[in-house]
């Protein structure tokens, strides 16, 4: 039961965006920059983003040698030139708008850890400089001198430095969107289920908890920022969730001799010490099946591999005591750039961050409000 009032201001929008992650409100932020005079509102289901945003690991990173060296045998070099360029230019771009200061971001450099049955990609290693110098200039991959100095297990044979690369806090971030989206008069509700798009019509039917459709709202035009949970309003999409475990310890009684954003196996497993802790996360390449999941648990077979990491690779010989774990579902399909399009007469969407939504979600919500401009 509404009132008269709540009727009259609050169901009815020049732009509804779906979803409060890094996505939906770069998107929101960039319409109403362009359309100041617009009525704009981001629904979300949860008190906080609900898919990856504020769950991520914070790297600001564009891919290690190994992982783009897998890239490169599924796409051709431009498309991988371009998905990369995307990426870095997403970064900077949100450097340039928030100020490191505001992202709590720090360019302590990017590495990877490789051992034995993975030197090999360090005879690929010229020519994928090679490959990326129109984006970067120079070299953006070397070989670390004196690897054993970080204090590695012997099983790391090698360590490969991106000096392009760096790391956030994703929770200072989305602050820094909420504060924007706040200036330019954007409204936000939280503990809206959206259950379906009308994507024609523009209509959102939704839940606010009760358990049924009760909510009605109407816009000129919707943008799906939903990313993972897509499927849910836009069946026909390319989208496969994956979901993604973070492990943080409790403050270590020992000290650290590296600092930087790390990454292992074709950068499916990363970690970095944050505040004293150790963060890891990642290994979901170890149960696919199991971890194509938008169910917020916890996969014992990944977990148990990343513990093992951590007490016989990054500390050998040392005991970390595990503090807290979470998991954030991102969204994949069958090619690594996202999906940006209309889906309706009325209805556009943006998903599919590829596990990438803190260097191209800001890029993916400017592309896709230029989208909405044109409707």
């Amino acid at each position: 039961m509404f009132s008269y009032w709540e009727k009259k201001h609050f169901f009815h929008y020049d732009l509804i965006v779906v979803g409060s992650g890094f996505v939906g409100l770069s998107t929101a932020i960039h319409y109403k920059v362009k359309h100041p005079k617009a009525h704009v509102l981001v629904v979300e289901r949860g008190v906080f983003p609900t898919g990856a945003s504020t769950k991520s690991a914070g790297f600001a990173c564009f891919g290690s040698l190994t992982e783009i060296l897998d890239d490169f045998w599924q796409m051709t070099q431009d498309d991988l030139l371009a998905l990369v360029e995307r990426r870095y230019k997403g970064l900077k771009a949100i450097r340039k708008q928030f100020g490191k200061k505001n992202l709590g971001y720090s360019h302590a450099n990017g590495y990877e850890l490789l051992e034995e049955s993975q030197l090999e990609a360090l005879d690929q290693m010229t020519g994928m400089n090679k490959l990326l110098k129109p984006v970067f200039k120079e070299d953006v991959f070397s070989l670390v001198k004196n690897p054993e100095k970080m204090g590695f297990s012997v099983q790391v044979k090698a360590i490969v430095k991106n000096k392009y690369e760096g790391e956030l806090d994703p929770g200072m971030y989305m602050t820094s969107l909420w504060e924007l989206a706040q200036q330019e008069g954007i409204r936000i509700l939280t503990g809206v289920s959206v259950c379906e798009v009308q994507k024609d019509e523009g209509i959102i039917l939704a839940e606010d908890g009760s358990g049924e459709i009760n909510l009605e709202f109407k816009a000129k035009k919707i943008a799906i920022c939903t990313n993972a949970f897509t499927k849910k309003l836009w069946p026909d999409s390319d989208i496969q969730p994956g979901r993604g475990l973070i492990l943080l310890s409790k403050p270590l009684d020992f000290e650290i001799p590296w600092k930087g954003a790390f990454h292992m196996d074709k950068g499916y497993v990363y970690f970095r010490q944050i505040d004293g802790r150790l963060l890891l996360g990642g290994a979901r390449n170890k149960d696919f099946e199991g971890e194509k999941s938008t169910d917020f648990e916890v996969n014992p077979k990944i977990k148990s591999h990343l513990e093992k990491l951590a007490n016989e690779v990054i500390f050998p010989g040392k005991t970390v005591i595990w503090d807290t774990e979470w998991t954030g579902i991102m969204a994949f399909g069958k090619i690594k750039s996202p999906l940006i399009q209309q889906v309706g007469t009325k209805t556009v969407a943006a998903v599919r961050l590829g596990g990438m939504g803190v260097a191209i979600g800001w890029q993916v919500g400017k592309e896709l409000s230029v989208l909405l401009s044109k409707m």
